[in-house]
């Protein structure tokens, strides 16, 4: 009894490390509109510390994968989370959008170490046997962190100031690294043999993009799963301000909207016992791109009312976690070795190519939802290209289109 307590204390550290940029990501969303008008600036520069702290993000993950097998876990870990403290004290008293802009960075850059740290914790402190179960683990508290975040901060900038909303990231990362004090173990000791010089670095990550497979199915899943990144970006504007829903209700809907990517995440895995990895992806994306063209023109047209957006957005999001997990897998599996340096790659091309998307929204932004709804389908469009771009390199765009045709001409013949 003692040891599952044990462990489901461990999991709780390293699910809550996990979440800890989620959670910075989704917990301010209700609250753009009053960030705005407080720092006296539009919603599309607030839209901008989005995509400041998704760049953050993207670049801290390249850089403590090796601090934190030179240096042990424990240090690393702790100087990131200080960081974030500092840093999301001070986003509660800017005074300006640029300010925020700044130290959402610095924040991002302090808080991914969680990210970082959890992975390499799972693999240094459990057995072979239970690394699968504890990242399965790890996944749904991560999962279930977009349904609960927004909720929190739509609460909190309903009833308090937006200030708060950072007061409480900070209270909760500070909670973490107490946590972490008392109940976390070391993990795997320090390597001081490893290198820091960019130029080794640089060389394992050039390796990695070397491989076409990785390089295809990296671009394909990070393009794709920058859909909901322009969804995050636009619509808390498009809720509120257009549809005026309030910053609770947002919580809510943002929430619900969590479903779609966490069921369809839970339904791949009965999926994958029938179809590959590749078949899921390509029919993911088909599926995506039809309903993003019905969303274009349900919006250009003004034929969608609040409701009707709502549930065909449901739709779309699944693609999310059908086709991104997949994608994600297709890219790793080439690698026996270097598996690390791809994660990382994985990771970093993933948050650049949201952070672009999100700088998109900002830039295109118009008062409506088109901007928000264009972009994600042009995700998914252009997703789609990049594999078929692939394929035909490969000549298997060919091999199928023989194949179908032959089917055809077996089928006219009977």
């Amino acid at each position: 009894m003692k040891e599952q307590k044990n462990y489901f204390l461990l999991v709780l550290i390293l699910g809550a490390l996990s979440t800890i940029s989620p959670f910075s990501v989704d917990m301010y969303l209700p609250a753009f509109p009053a960030i705005a008008t407080d720092l006296r600036t539009s919603i599309s520069n607030i839209q901008l510390s989005l995509t400041s702290y998704l760049t953050g993000i993207a670049i801290g993950q390249l850089f403590y994968g090796p601090l934190l097998d030179k240096f042990g876990r424990k240090k690393p870990l702790y100087a990131g989370l200080w960081i974030y403290v500092v840093a999301s004290i001070g986003c509660a008293f800017v005074s300006t959008y640029e300010t925020l802009i700044i130290m959402r960075f610095v924040q991002a850059i302090g808080g991914c170490v969680g990210m970082v740290a959890a992975q390499a914790l799972v693999r240094d402190l459990f057995p072979v046997t239970k690394i699968a179960q504890t990242l399965a683990m790890l996944t749904l508290v991560i999962a279930v962190s977009p349904m609960v975040a927004p909720t929190i901060g739509g609460y909190v900038a309903a009833h308090f100031h937006w200030h708060w909303l950072f007061i409480l990231l900070a209270l909760i990362c500070s909670g973490i690294i107490v946590s972490c004090k008392w109940h976390l173990p070391d993990g795997a000791a320090p390597d001081r043999q490893i290198s820091l010089r960019p130029v080794q670095v640089y060389k394992k990550y050039i390796e990695v993009l070397k491989n076409r497979q990785f390089l295809t199915y990296i671009l394909v899943g990070g393009i794709a799963g920058a859909a909901p990144f322009a969804y995050i970006a636009g619509s808390s504007d498009v809720f509120i301000n257009i549809y005026g829903l309030t910053a609770t209700q947002y919580g809510w809907l943002f929430a619900f909207l969590s479903i779609a990517m966490i069921g369809a995440t839970q339904l791949n895995h009965i999926l994958l016992n029938h179809f590959s990895n590749r078949t899921i992806v390509i029919t993911a994306l088909g599926y995506q791109l039809v309903i993003g063209l019905i969303i274009i023109l349900g919006v250009w047209t003004e034929a969608f009312n609040v409701w009707v957006l709502i549930g065909i957005l449901f739709i779309f999001l699944t693609g999310h976690g059908l086709s991104v997990p997949n994608a994600a897998a297709l890219s790793l599996a080439p690698f026996s070795k270097n598996a690390g340096s791809a994660s990382a790659m994985m990771g970093f091309m993933r948050m650049a190519i949201g952070g672009l998307v999100t700088a998109l929204v900002s830039v295109f932004h118009n008062g409506t939802a088109m901007p928000m709804v264009i972009l994600m389908a042009a995700c998914i469009l252009i997703a789609g290209s990049v594999l078929l771009i692939h394929f035909y390199i490969t000549g298997e765009l060919r091999r199928w289109i023989e194949g179908l045709g032959l089917q055809l001409s077996a089928g006219r013949g009977k």
